[in-house]
Formats: C-alpha cells, structure tokens, sequence
C-alpha cells in the first residue's frame, strides 16, 4: 500500500436546505486498496459519493487529489482527475454493444468517421488487463449480457480511461453467487493494478472479503475508519446501527443534538 493517499476528504459538510447530511465527514482512499463504506439507508453514502463525483457540491471543508488542493465543480472535473463512478443502475444501454458502451460520448474517430478498430483494440486490451474472460465478443450486445457480465462491462468501463480513483455503488446488488464472485474478483484485480477503490455496499460478507479498509458512516458522521482485519462483521454491525463499538478506539456515536 502507497502511503501517499490518492483521494482525501477532510470535514465535509454538506446540507440540503434546514437537513444537515454530512458532517464534517472525513474519508481517504489510497491507491492500490479497496475502502468499503458502509452505514445505514439514509446514513449519508450516497451523499458523500455524490460529493466526490462533482454532482452535489460541498459546503465546506478540503477536497484533495493526489496531495493537491482541487475544486469540483461538476463531474467534468472529477473524470478530468481521474475519477470515475460505476453506479447501482450501471448506466449501459442495452441497444448498444461492450465497444459502444464502453466508449459512449467519448468515441474515438480517425477524421470524420468512427475509429472502430482501435476502440475494439482498446476495450479488449482493457477487459484483458483485468482477466475478464466471461464476455465471448467485444461486439456483444449489452442486452444479451448477464446482470454479472453487465457489471464487468461497467467496470472495465470505468478503468479504460486510465482511472486512478473508481468508486462502486452496490455491484453484486441483486447478483447470484456464481456472478457476485466474478465482481468480487474485478474489483481485487482493479485494486492490484494500483487503482484506488470505493466500495459502497450492504453486504458485510463482500466487505469483509474484498475490502482493505472499512468508513462507517451514522448519521451523516463517521463513526470509525478501520482496517479490516482489526475488526469483525459484529462491530462494523454495531457501528453501523448505533454509531459505537465499545471494542473499537475512537469509535463514538455521534451527538443526538448535532
């Protein structure tokens, strides 16, 4: 693991009208390491990777990038650092092939026309890259895909920009076993070729599998950040519905008053 973090976030706020969401939130993502952040509905995830994507704006606090000061403004900018969102509806159309999904809105061409040979070159390098080997053809209709092969898709996606930061909203939501095992071994294989990645997800079983390190997040606070191997399934469920864990030091739920 690098010691210089890709992604830091430090005391974010942010607020909806009088509905104050985050609290001076802190999250750090390093390359190279899969982070999990977990909590309950309405403990603030989306929120806070909305912040991180440039769709909601934050109100205050720092956003750095690779040790530098940065500001977002909108998603442009946060694909422009490096950062891409895979999200829990993957955003694919189905009437389009892996290579035009793969390269929607940002289609390579060779003058006027479409570059499809080195767009195809490009999507099989990248899926070969991370040893996805459930796809038979580049040309394959996403329609025709599996719910897990869609999630491959979507990944592979979010790395053939030479991302440095994915985050992952809930892949193997909805997955059988067989499918959520081929997601679970991407994002390893994401994270080893020195990718920082986000995970957000409900199940503690995937969490506990993947994920390096663990964010809790109670009422738009975080109530502790972990490594995983210091923990058990039983304190991340403690801190997640209660916002403590006696077992676990700086653990603390947050003010009822805050």
């Amino acid at each position: 693991m690098s010691t210089s973090p890709l992604l830091e976030l430090r005391g974010i706020n942010k607020s909806f009208g009088v509905v104050h969401v985050l609290h001076d939130v802190d999250l750090t993502i390093y390359p190279g390491q899969v982070t999990a952040l977990v909590g309950d509905n309405g403990a603030g995830k989306s929120t806070l990777v909305k912040a991180v994507a440039g769709i909601y704006p934050i109100d205050s606090g720092e956003y750095r990038f690779a040790g530098e000061d940065v500001t977002v403004h909108g998603p442009k900018d946060a694909s422009a650092l490096g950062i891409e969102v895979v999200y829990q509806d993957l955003a694919l159309c189905e009437n389009l092939d892996i290579v035009e999904n793969m390269f929607l809105g940002r289609e390579v061409k060779k003058g006027p026309v479409l570059d499809e040979t080195t767009m195809e070159s490009k999507a099989r390098e990248v899926l070969a890259s991370l040893s996805v080997r459930t796809v038979k053809s580049v040309r394959q209709s996403v329609s025709s895909l599996s719910g897990g092969q869609r999630q491959t898709v979507a990944i592979a996606k979010a790395a053939l920009w030479n991302s440095k930061v994915v985050l992952l909203d809930e892949p193997t939501a909805a997955l059988g076993v067989a499918q959520t095992r081929q997601v679970l071994d991407l994002v390893r294989r994401l994270a080893d070729s020195g990718v920082g990645v986000l995970l957000i997800s409900h199940n503690l079983s995937d969490v506990f599998e993947v994920a390096d390190r663990i964010t809790a997040l109670y009422l738009g606070r975080v109530a502790a950040d972990v490594a995983t191997k210091d923990v058990t399934s039983r304190q991340i469920v403690e801190l997640i519905t209660t916002g403590t864990s006696s077992d676990i030091d700086g653990a603390a739920a947050p003010s009822a008053n805050a």
